[in-house]
This record gives C-alpha cells, structure tokens and sequence, in this order.
C-alpha cells in the first residue's frame, strides 16, 4: 500500500500571480524547487514499493503454480507481476524527470538571484522611489 498523500485539486506550490518582485519570484523558485524534491522521495518510495509487490506477486505465481492450481490463476498472476514490474520501470522515468526539473530550478534560482539579487538590494534599500518599468523608454 502507499503512503502517498493526495494533494487537493488545483493545489500549486506557488501561485500562478503576477507577481514577479525579485523576492516574490525567489519564494515561487524555492517552493517549487523544494516540491519537486518531495515528489522525487515520494516517486521513489513508489517505485520500490511496485518493484517489491511484483517480486512478491511473482513469488505467489511460482506458488501458485507449485501447488497445482488450474494455469489460468498463474497466468493471471505473472500478468499482475509484469504490469507492477513496467509500472516501476515508468514511475523511474517519472522520478528521473522530476528530479531533473528541481535541479534545473535550483540552477535558475541561483542565476535570477546572481542577475537580480544585487539590483534587488539596491533598490530595497534607498530611501528615493524607484521609477516605474518602462519610464526611461521614452
């Protein structure tokens, strides 16, 4: 059985605001950076549970068929067992993807921080207003 929990529908680790504020798109990286590294455990928890229960499931079938039952049940039972085995197999990719993806934010989260962090604190910290985007333009 796994212990994964259910996230309620529509349930984002960082809104989807406009909201782009140097901090504010910091938070969204970091949360989203530091969700895809619980889904990438939690992946891995599935994917070994699969792996296990199509061990066991090949097991039962190998039991199934020493006990002389009918070869239908064993059929259908190694069935189960390869199903569990590819599921495991596509749940690895899904883990390989996601971490991947976490690490390609913590690597964008560094760069936004080494382009803006710099700007960002000498903004924050003048006491002048800083002039809206798009006013030198003209």
């Amino acid at each position: 059985m796994s212990d994964l929990v259910r996230r309620p529908a529509g349930a984002a680790p960082a809104p989807a605001d406009g909201d782009n504020r140097y901090k504010a798109v910091q938070a969204k990286l970091r949360r989203l950076g530091q969700t895809l590294d619980d889904s990438t455990l939690e992946l891995e928890g599935l994917r070994r549970s699969m792996q296990t229960n199509a061990s066991r499931t090949e097991d039962t079938a190998r039991d199934i068929e020493n006990a002389g039952l009918d070869g239908t049940f064993v059929e259908m039972t190694n069935l189960v067992s390869v199903a569990l085995g590819g599921a495991a197999i596509e749940v690895r990719h899904l883990h390989d993807t996601a971490q991947e993806t976490a690490d390609l934010t913590h690597e964008t989260r560094r760069t936004h921080s080494q382009l803006y962090g710099a700007l960002d604190d000498i903004r924050s910290n003048r006491r002048e207003k800083t002039p809206k985007p798009g006013f030198f333009n003209h």
